[in-house]
């Protein structure tokens, strides 16, 4: 599985990284990515901070 986040439209509030942080982590520029891999072990944390963004812009694709 795989985290994708939309970083055009990622505000970097860090809410993803602070539920998640095995898989979001916040770039040089304040914004929000992707670099670790969705596994069984985290994936309600990341499915989390998916349904948590306040606008709307990570994706847990399975």
């Amino acid at each position: 599985m795989k985290a994708v986040v939309d970083r055009d439209s990622c505000i970097g509030c860090g809410l993803c990284t602070e539920i998640c942080p095995e898989v979001f982590r916040l770039a040089d520029d304040g914004k929000s990515e992707a670099y670790g891999e969705v596994t069984e072990e985290n994936y309600d944390a990341a499915k989390e901070a998916e349904e948590s963004c306040p606008v709307s812009v990570i994706t847990i694709e399975e």
